[in-house]
C-alpha cells in the first residue's frame, strides 16, 4: 500500500510540474498566474489578511481604472476561465462596490485599436477649446485617423553582444539595446504599431504621445501586435520603451527595451538660422545601462556592470566620430539610464545652444555640460573648432566613463561632411552572434545566471544549516549557492511592486525544473516567505513560473564540488525551449490518464 500511495504523490507531484511548466512555456503565463494569485487571495487563509486586503484593493482599483469602463472588468471576467464562479462574483461585488472610482465617459471607445471621435458633449468641447489655445494641442486623434507616418518595432528576449569580449542576454527590440532610432516631423500623424515576437507579455509606452497609449499598447500577448494613432504636436527627443503594465515595466526598461524618439521642428535651432545651414554631423546618442542582476539594478541609485553609448562599450573610441574643422555639429541627446544621472561633456567644447528635452523653444546659451537624468533629453550644438586633434566625449559622472560611456569626435581636415549617427545598437547577423558567442570571454544577464566568474557562487559549510536567497528585481540572489545536504533553503520576496493591470510581475514563486527532487512554491507577494529542506544531493536549476526567464541554481553536496555552467548561448526563451516543455507536459498528462484508466 505504502509503494501505491507513494506512486499516487509522484503521479500528482508530475501532473502538477507538467501543469506549471506548461504555463511557463504558453504565452500567457503571465495572466494564468495572475488570475491564480487572486484566487489565493480570495481563500480562507488569505481572507483578511494586510496582504489581501490590500492587493484586492488595488487590483479593483485598477480594473476600473482600465479605460475608466466597467464593460472592460466584465469582459475580461467573462472571458477568464481560471477563476471559479464564485470568485469571480466576489471580484464583480468589489467593482460594484467601488462608488468613489471615476464612471465610464458615454461613447468612450474601449477597443484597443480603432474607434473614432469621442460622441461625449465634454469631449468635444474640450478639443475644440485645444484648437484655439496659443499652445498645442494634445496628441489625441480618433485611432482610424489616416497615418502620415507609420513606425512599426519588435520587442523580444534575446541575447546581444555588447563588445569588449561580453554577452549580455536580456530583451531586446528589432534585435538591438537601445532600439530603433524613430524620426518624425512635427504635426505628423503617427500610426505605431508594436509586434511581440517573444514569449511573454510585452508592451510600449511613447513619450512624444501626448494622450493615452497603455490601453492600446499595454500587455500585447506573444505572437500579437497593438497600434496607436496620435499626432506629433511637441518637438523634442523622447524616449519610447516597454510598457508591459505593472512591475514589468520598470524590469523589461532595467533589461534592455528601451530607445529614441525624435520629432524634428518646425521651427529651426537657433545655430541652423545663425549660419544658415545644415548641421554638418548629426548625432543621435542614447547613454543607458546594463545590470548583471536585479538586485543591483534596483539597490540605492542603482550599480551598473557597464556603461554605453548606443549599444556597445566604448564605441566611439573603437570607431571614432569624424568631423572637420568648423563643422556644425547637433547631438541629440538621451540618458534612457535606467537609473544612473549623466552629466553629458566633451573635453574641448563649449556649447552655442542647448534646448531642454529638444524643444527649440527651450533655448540656453553656452555651457559645458547637460545634466540629464533617466529619460531627460536636449538638443546640443556647436562647432568643432579649427584646431585638429581628438575631443573626448563622456559623462563627467565619472564613474561611467570607465565602464563604456566614452567616445571619441575627432578633428580632421581630410573628413567627409554629411555624417548622421543614429542612437540605436548594432544588428548582428545568425552567424555573428554564433561567432561571438563562441570566442566571449563572459555573459553577463540581470535575471538569469551569467558567467561563473559574474555570478560567483556562494559556498555554505556544514555549519550553516539554513541559508536565505532574496527575489530582487526579477532575479535570484544569490544567484548560485553551494549547501551540504539537509540545509533549509528560504526565499522570500523583496519585490514590493505588485499591484497593475498587466504583468503582476512583482509575485514570484520557486519551480524546480531540473534536478534530483522536484519542487514548486505558492506565489509569493512582498516579505512572503518559502523553505525547503534539501537532502538529495546534486544540481537544483529553478525558475520561476509567471517569469520563465529568471533561473537560479542550487548545488547540494558534502564536499567541494565543479560547478557547471551553460556557455554563453542564445536567450533562454527559444521557441525550441518552450516546445519541449509543453510537449513534457502533454506527454505526462497522457501517461496520468492511461495509468488511471487501468
Amino acid at each position: 500500500m505504502k509503494n501505491v500511495k507513494h506512486i499516487k504523490i509522484w503521479i500528482l507531484k508530475t501532473v502538477v510540474f507538467g501543469i506549471l511548466l506548461t504555463i511557463s512555456a504558453s504565452g500567457y503565463a503571465c495572466e494564468a498566474c495572475n488570475r491564480l494569485f487572486l484566487k489565493r487571495l480570495l481563500s480562507e487563509q488569505k481572507e483578511g489578511s494586510l496582504v489581501s486586503q490590500q492587493l484586492l484593493a488595488t487590483i479593483t482599483a485598477q480594473e476600473l481604472s482600465a479605460g475608466n469602463n466597467p464593460a472592460w472588468v466584465s469582459e475580461a471576467l467573462a472571458e477568464n476561465n481560471l477563476i471559479a464562479a464564485d470568485y469571480k462574483n466576489a471580484l464583480s461585488d468589489m467593482v460594484l462596490a467601488s462608488n468613489d472610482m471615476p464612471a465610464a465617459s458615454a461613447g468612450q471607445s474601449v477597443a484597443r485599436t480603432g474607434g473614432s471621435l469621442p460622441t461625449n458633449h465634454e469631449f468635444i468641447e474640450i478639443i475644440s477649446r485645444d484648437k484655439k489655445l496659443s499652445i498645442p494641442e494634445t496628441s489625441y486623434v480618433p485611432q482610424n485617423t489616416k497615418p502620415d507616418k507609420k513606425v512599426s518595432i519588435s520587442l523580444e528576449e534575446d541575447d546581444v553582444y555588447i563588445g569588449n569580449g561580453v554577452i549580455y542576454k536580456g530583451f531586446t527590440i528589432d534585435g538591438k539595446i537601445p532600439g530603433t532610432t524613430v524620426i518624425v516631423d512635427e504635426g505628423d500623424i503617427v500610426e505605431f504599431t508594436i509586434i511581440n515576437k517573444g514569449h511573454i507579455p510585452h508592451g510600449a509606452s511613447i513619450h512624444a504621445a501626448y494622450t493615452q497609449t497603455s490601453k492600446y499598447l499595454g500587455k500585447i500577448q506573444p505572437n500579437d501586435s497593438a497600434t496607436v494613432v496620435f499626432k506629433a504636436t511637441l518637438p523634442g527627443v523622447y524616449m519610447y520603451h516597454c510598457a508591459p503594465g505593472g512591475h514589468a515595466i520598470p524590469m523589461h526598461i532595467i533589461f534592455g527595451q528601451y530607445g529614441m524618439m525624435v520629432v524634428k521642428p518646425k521651427k529651426q535651432y537657433e545655430l541652423e538660422k545663425v549660419l544658415n545651414k545644415s548641421p554638418d554631423i548629426e548625432l543621435y546618442l542614447v547613454q543607458h545601462e546594463y545590470y548583471s542582476s536585479g538586485k543591483d539594478a534596483m539597490e540605492g541609485q542603482g550599480k551598473p556592470m557597464y556603461t554605453a553609448f548606443n549599444g556597445k562599450l566604448f564605441r566611439y573610441v573603437e570607431e571614432p566620430i569624424v568631423g572637420k574643422p568648423g563643422d556644425y555639429v547637433r547631438i541629440n541627446f538621451l540618458n534612457a539610464g535606467p537609473n544612473l544621472l549623466s552629466t553629458f561633456h566633451i573635453v574641448g567644447i563649449m556649447w552655442d545652444f542647448v534646448y531642454w528635452q529638444g524643444n527649440p523653444d527651450n533655448k540656453f546659451i553656452g555651457g559645458q555640460t547637460v545634466t540629464a537624468g533617466p529619460s531627460d533629453s536636449w538638443v546640443i550644438e556647436f562647432r568643432i573648432p579649427p584646431d585638429e586633434g581628438s575631443y573626448l566625449m563622456l559623462t563627467h559622472a565619472v564613474g561611467s566613463t570607465d565602464r563604456g560611456a566614452l567616445g571619441l569626435l575627432v578633428c580632421d581636415k581630410n573628413a567627409n561632411s554629411g555624417l548622421t549617427l543614429l542612437a540605436e545598437g548594432i544588428k548582428y547577423t545568425d552567424e555573428q552572434m554564433a561567432e561571438y558567442r563562441k570566442k566571449s570571454n563572459r555573459t553577463i544577464t540581470p535575471f538569469a545566471v551569467g558567467s561563473p566568474d559574474v555570478d560567483v557562487p556562494v559556498v555554505y559549510g556544514n555549519d550553516t544549516k539554513e541559508v536565505t536567497i532574496k527575489i530582487m528585481g526579477n532575479s535570484y540572489f544569490p544567484k548560485v549557492v553551494q549547501v551540504t545536504p539537509g540545509t533549509t533553503i528560504t526565499w522570500v520576496n523583496e519585490d514590493v511592486f505588485t499591484y497593475m493591470d498587466g504583468e503582476f510581475s512583482g509575485i514570484h514563486n520557486v519551480l524546480v525544473k531540473d534536478g534530483p527532487d522536484r519542487f514548486a512554491s505558492p506565489l509569493l507577494a512582498h516579505a512572503e516567505t518559502y523553505s525547503e529542506v534539501l537532502s538529495k544531493e546534486g544540481e537544483y536549476t529553478y525558475i520561476c513560473t509567471p517569469h520563465p526567464y529568471m533561473e537560479g541554481k542550487i548545488i547540494v553536496a558534502k564536499d567541494k564540488y565543479d560547478i557547471r555552467y551553460a556557455s554563453a548561448g542564445p536567450a533562454a526563451n527559444t521557441s525550441l525551449v518552450w516546445f519541449i516543455l509543453v510537449l513534457s507536459a502533454l506527454a505526462l498528462m497522457i501517461g496520468l490518464i492511461a495509468l488511471i484508466n487501468k
